[in-house]
């Protein structure tokens, strides 16, 4: 009975494992990095943030889409509403006219930030087979998120001498497989910050991952300031539940009623 109880487990535990985790068994461990949002009192970098969507608008956003985030939510993190109504109109987006046909228009700030192909079809035909993710939750989407994007976008390197790279791949020791279709996005240089801001490969990552942190929870720190005065309540609560209890059952310990 024992045994069969067992081989259950394996089973669905075999079953419920994701396929690329399996797969990923020989990914190399994530660079650790310490990040402004991390921890209960953690916040946005609001500067990063910023530059971080100006390197996904000039170097992510032609392959991926941002299709959770509306132009207008970039006032969270910093940007004007003259900003925002020029970067929405600098797209176009397709509704109709008065006489039901289709026509294109400029952006508007309460557009969502598509993506550069139509459908998938299209895209995958653009990427040698490849589907490049909307990048609205890829850091929720993701294991440790922050650090696995850092890791993947700065972990490009020469493969080892008995690695065989299928044709059209990348070698990335960070990614199922360790070989990836997109080539390394970034390199140094690349982008040029208006604030001067050093624009190596390791900053422009960090800053497209603060702003990636920010696209997947605008929430974020509006959810952990409730979260510490819930804890601190309840601590109140605590304490003051604590003299009560120990004041009526102090009347029990002296025989009173």
């Amino acid at each position: 009975m024992r045994g069969t109880w067992l081989k259950t487990l394996a089973l669905i535990t075999a079953l419920s494992t994701p396929v690329a985790l399996l797969a990923s068994s020989d990914v190399k461990a994530l660079k650790e990095v310490h990040w402004s949002f991390d921890g209960a009192f953690g916040t946005v970098d609001r500067q990063a943030a910023q530059r971080g969507f100006q390197v996904y608008k000039e170097v992510c956003s032609s392959c991926h889409g941002l299709g959770r985030v509306a132009f207008r939510s970039l006032k969270d993190i910093g940007f004007s509403e003259a900003e925002i109504k020029a970067l929405a109109a600098e797209r176009s987006y397709n509704t109709l006219n008065d006489a039901g046909e289709t026509v294109e228009r400029p952006g508007l700030p309460s557009d969502k930030i598509k993506g550069p192909f139509p459908n998938e079809a299209a895209a995958r035909a653009a990427n040698n087979g490849a589907y490049p993710p909307d990048l609205s939750l890829i850091i929720k989407a993701r294991p440790h998120g922050a650090n696995y994007v850092y890791s993947l976008l700065t972990g490009y390197e020469e493969p080892p001498a008995d690695f065989v790279v299928g044709a059209g791949m990348n070698y990335n020791p960070y990614f199922p497989g360790r070989q990836i279709g997109m080539a390394a996005p970034l390199s140094d240089g690349q982008v040029t910050y208006a604030d001067g801001t050093a624009n190596t490969t390791d900053q422009m990552t960090r800053d497209v991952v603060n702003f990636l942190q920010w696209a997947a929870e605008p929430e974020m720190e509006a959810r952990k300031r409730m979260g510490i005065k819930v804890m601190i309540f309840l601590s109140i609560a605590a304490i003051l539940f604590y003299i009560a209890k120990q004041r009526v059952w102090a009347r029990v310990y002296r025989g009173e009623e």
